[in-house]
């Protein structure tokens, strides 16, 4: 099982201040900063794109990690890589999928692989060794403050199964909290996005703490 990984996602963050938002996360003990992005035709939002991430880069050491819920991916990768992403998501269901996984990998960036609720675990099974990361989305990917979908819980359990030993961190976003992260944990996810879990908490420090001991505590 890969260490547990709390990513904290932006979406719930204060916009106006996205490099004190960055800091408040690192000193409250966030492992990831996870960037959403919307392009207003994959999904029924628009939200933010790569100079965002290239300002955030110049404010913070955390690692980025960057989901992108967007048509064609291959066409915007490169300029995340200079951006500055650590890590960048593509949806298996968007365009171009594995091509943009390559290029993520040629770029020096780890690639990771999206599956939208309706996507089941057996679409991505065949093709595991092609990333770095799986993300198994807990909400229909476009807006925060969903509710978190337990019946995901079979898709999580086969993606583990199938990874096995390989060094592949298995995320989970949508809905998560100290309760969902439990659940979540327990049917094999070690890297979790919280939104506003994470940045409406009055504790955000507390808020972080509670997703991990909940995360290790179902892996234990």
């Amino acid at each position: 099982m890969r260490p547990v990984v709390i990513a904290p996602s932006i979406l719930s963050s204060d916009f106006a201040n996205l490099a004190s938002e960055a800091e408040r996360m690192k000193q409250a003990g966030a492992d990831w900063l996870h960037v959403d992005v919307m392009d207003g035709h994959f999904v029924p939002n628009l939200t933010i794109g790569a100079p965002v991430v290239k300002a955030l880069r110049k404010v913070t050491e955390l690692y980025l990690d960057c989901h992108l819920m967007i048509s064609q991916p291959l066409r915007y990768v490169d300029d995340f890589l200079a951006a500055g992403a650590d890590g960048i998501t593509v949806h298996l269901e968007s365009e171009d999928a594995l091509e943009a996984g390559a290029k993520i990998r040629a770029g020096g960036a780890r690639a990771g692989v999206s599956l939208k609720p309706g996507t089941p675990a057996d679409a991505i099974l065949d093709q595991l060794d092609a990333w770095d990361l799986v993300l198994v989305m807990t909400v229909e990917p476009g807006f925060g403050g969903q509710s978190y979908m337990a019946d995901m819980a079979d898709k999580i359990a086969a993606v583990r199964a199938a990874i096995g030993e390989r060094p592949i961190d298995l995320e989970v976003d949508g809905g998560l909290n100290p309760e969902t992260v439990v659940h979540a944990a327990k049917h094999g996810a070690n890297a979790i996005v919280a939104g506003s879990a994470v940045f409406k908490a009055p504790d955000v420090a507390e808020a972080i703490r509670l997703l991990r001991q909940g995360a290790a505590s179902a892996t234990a």
